[in-house]
């Protein structure tokens, strides 16, 4: 005979405990257990296994302290300040602010600190260090007040967050060596920068259909530019007016020669865009762009703003030039450019890993880096002098697709042979620049008002940058070891470290 389910549960409940009701008085409690006895029914659960005895409610001790266990106070600060340090490096060097968030979280959790907020803007850094309930937050701020291409300096500063993400060097030793890469000089000397500064211009005149006078004249006009603004920066001019004065000497000295004939010089503007390149070459444009994609747009706009002033300047000292020499009834008119064939190809090919690589050598690479630049010089030439021979693709597109096969290259390979990709992303774009098309639009400005060209400069340069970022965003997938660090920040990496760092006990 089966028994019900409702039997079986009334039987349950018959034969269940009673551990609601509190405990009365000792009488009480005693009459009650001998009544219970002569039931036969099943002695009672003590009460308080769900409710404390009265006048022993469980009570939080106030001394314990909720929130994360931290390290004392001094080392949280030590820590802190190393990070802020390393964060400052990659912003000096353009990196985007997800990289130095990155960064600056990956060595704070390395060295125990987990509960940790990043700001960064575009003048300061600012991490903030949770200890609890108890005690107040310990915050820590660092202004970054210049800015300096050495892409030696960013290198040794990558393979310091390295080891400490790996857990290979205490926090001491790990500021010992951020000073000591801090307060190194530069790998090269400073005449060498002037001198790949001209090579970068020499190999530029190439690409856009120079010859080997017009390369000649480039490589001279873009060192001395390159020698005065040194000269001035030593007096604190600010970069507006040497980059004025950068456009002013070079649109100038190009005009005199042509006019003059001391060189048989036929094309002035490939000269004068040649400069402009260079002069426009040291600008964050990649940087803003890839902080507008990732989401900080406080940073975004201060790297465009100091673009956009940086490029006024230019235009300024381009614009000033022209003026003077309609003044004097010179002939400042830019002859039209040929076309580019496909005899021409092998030419801009190799004239882009020589741009790419001299301005890697300009900005302090080493061997390694550099070398890597040239290649991805040479890919982003290719790419973008193979789609200019097809009739239906335009500047703007061909500029697109070759930054983006740069920056999935930079992307891919860059981290397996030991290079950061932002060299790499920087230096593969830098030949593209649209120095030729800023000259016709500023020559259609002088003389009759129109933007159109100069508005197609500037997308050209965000194509470019908007092309990279695009290409470091499809190289994740492709590339091994993508850490939750990474794929957390939903964005496009060019600096720090991929995943969070073990912490060092």
């Amino acid at each position: 005979m089966k028994i019900s389910q409702r039997g079986k549960m009334a039987a349950n409940r018959r034969r269940a405990w009673n551990i609601l009701e509190p405990p009365e008085d000792d009488q009480g409690g005693e009459k009650r257990a001998a009544a219970g006895k002569r039931r036969g029914q099943e002695p009672e659960r003590a009460w308080h296994v769900l409710e404390a005895p009265t006048g022993e409610q469980p009570a939080v001790d106030a001394e314990i302290a909720m929130g994360p266990q931290l390290p004392d106070e001094t080392r949280v600060h030590f820590v802190l300040d190393l990070a802020l340090r390393l964060g400052e490096v990659q912003m000096l060097s353009g990196a985007g602010a997800s990289d130095v968030t990155a960064t600056i979280l990956a060595v704070t959790s390395a060295y125990g600190l987990p509960q940790c907020e990043v700001d960064v803007i575009f003048t300061s850094i600012t991490v903030s260090c949770h200890r609890g309930s108890d005690v107040p937050p310990v915050t820590s701020l660092r202004v970054v007040r210049s800015r300096s291409l050495d892409y030696s300096r960013l290198t040794d500063t990558e393979a310091l967050v390295q080891k400490i993400t790996r857990g290979h060097i205490s926090a001491e030793d790990a500021y010992s060596e951020w000073q000591r890469i801090y307060r190194a000089p530069h790998p090269y000397p400073r005449w060498v920068s002037t001198l790949a500064w001209g090579g970068m211009a020499a190999f530029v005149s190439i690409i856009i259909g120079g010859n080997i006078w017009t390369a000649l004249v480039a490589f001279v006009i873009s060192s001395v530019v390159d020698r005065l603004g040194r000269f001035l920066n030593k007096y604190g001019l600010p970069f507006f007016f040497q980059q004025t004065v950068g456009g002013l000497i070079a649109t100038l000295t190009a005009t005199v020669l042509v006019n003059t004939s001391l060189i048989p010089l036929e094309q002035p503007t490939i000269v004068v865009a040649a400069a402009i390149t260079v002069l426009l070459s040291g600008l964050s444009t990649v940087s803003a762009v890839q902080d507008a994609i990732t989401g900080y747009y406080v940073t975004a706009s201060g790297r465009t703003m100091e673009v956009a002033m940086m490029s006024a300047g230019l235009i300024t000292g381009v614009a000033l030039a022209i003026n003077i020499a309609a003044s004097f009834e010179a002939d400042q008119t830019p002859p039209p450019i040929p076309a580019t064939t496909a005899f021409d190809l092998p030419s801009i090919i190799m004239a882009g890993s020589g741009a790419a690589a001299c301005f890697a050598l300009a900005s302090y690479s080493r061997l390694r880096p550099l070398l890597v630049a040239a290649v991805a010089g040479a890919v982003g030439a290719g790419a973008y002098g193979s789609l200019r021979l097809l009739p239906d693709v335009e500047q703007i597109t061909a500029s697109a697709v070759a930054a983006t096969l740069v920056g999935l290259g930079g992307g891919v390979l860059a981290r397996r042979l030991k290079v950061t990709p932002l060299v790499v992303a920087v230096s593969g774009i830098t030949p593209l620049l649209p120095g030729l098309s800023t000259y016709r639009g500023l020559d259609q400005l002088a003389n009759f008002g129109e933007i159109t060209i100069l508005m197609s400069a500037v997308a050209i340069g965000l194509a470019l940058a908007a092309g990279v970022v695009l290409g470091e965003f499809l190289a994740q997938p492709l590339r091994t070891g993508l850490g939750r660090l990474e794929r957390k920040l939903s964005g496009p990496r060019m600096a720090g470290p991929l995943r969070p760092g073990r912490r060092l006990d």
